[in-house]
């Protein structure tokens, strides 16, 4: 079996938000961090709002816990009081090590995955998570890539056969895959209509920064159209400076 990969599962613990149908078990391959976390007014301070809070955030993160656990993956918690959401995920990211970033929908059954291929930057990290997701499963992954001015359809299968091969190195049954390749003046809005055909999809991100693709306009296209889950693979990214988050 390919290694866990580590998963971010970010959630507004105190805002009613839940873990969706099918989504513990979609990850039950992964190692889950699970990221409980609050955003606080401005003029109030995280530890006073852990003093107040604290105990129902942790009984509530627990339950999460044992969902993921209970499907068969690795997890581990973290509860933070902040300012600043995205900025508590994107140094979450970092800290934890974490190569992908969960966006989740309700889903059954997975059988089939579209991995949506922007280019070469990020693949280890891509066909990693794929294969450490997905490669036990018996599931169909596509692999898809929109080719853009300049570029061939045989430039992008070349880049698809790359990974294709990558990913039965990684131990994922060559029959298993598929590759797709498309062209369209949109990139985004060509992923979010060939994701309707899919159960799950796979994004590497092309922003430097993961927190702003993942809750800015990229996932919100793909959110709006699509209802299964949506891995969002992170670069790797110099570290910065530390939020005020407790």
């Amino acid at each position: 079996m390919t290694d866990r990969p580590s998963i971010l599962v970010p959630v507004r613990v105190l805002e009613g938000e839940s873990i969706p149908g099918g989504v513990p078990k979609l990850l039950a391959d992964a190692h889950v961090v699970l990221l409980g976390y609050h955003v606080l007014p401005e003029q109030t301070a995280p530890g006073q709002a852990r003093l107040q809070f604290e105990e129902r955030a942790n009984r509530r993160l627990a339950e999460f816990e044992d969902l993921f656990e209970g499907a068969g993956a690795t997890v581990e918690t973290r509860l933070v009081f902040t300012h600043d959401g995205q900025q508590t995920i994107d140094r979450t990211i970092r800290e934890q090590g974490c190569v992908a970033v969960l966006a989740p929908n309700a889903t059954g059954d997975v059988e089939d995955v579209l991995v949506a291929v922007r280019g070469t930057v990020g693949a280890d990290r891509l066909t990693r998570v794929v294969a450490g997701v997905f490669g036990d499963r018996g599931v169909t992954v596509t692999l898809y890539h929109v080719t853009g001015q300049g570029k061939t359809d045989e430039d992008a299968q070349t880049l698809l056969d790359g990974l294709r091969g990558r990913l039965v190195e990684l131990g994922v049954d060559p029959d298993h895959l598929a590759t797709r390749v498309e062209r369209d003046g949109n990139v985004q809005d060509a992923i979010v209509a060939a994701a309707g055909e899919y159960d799950a999809v796979v994004m590497g991100e092309s922003d430097p920064s993961l927190a702003t693709y993942v809750f800015g306009l990229p996932a919100d296209k793909v959110a709006e159209r699509f209802l299964g889950p949506v891995l969002v693979v992170q670069r790797e990214r110099p570290s910065d400076g530390e939020d005020e988050d407790e």
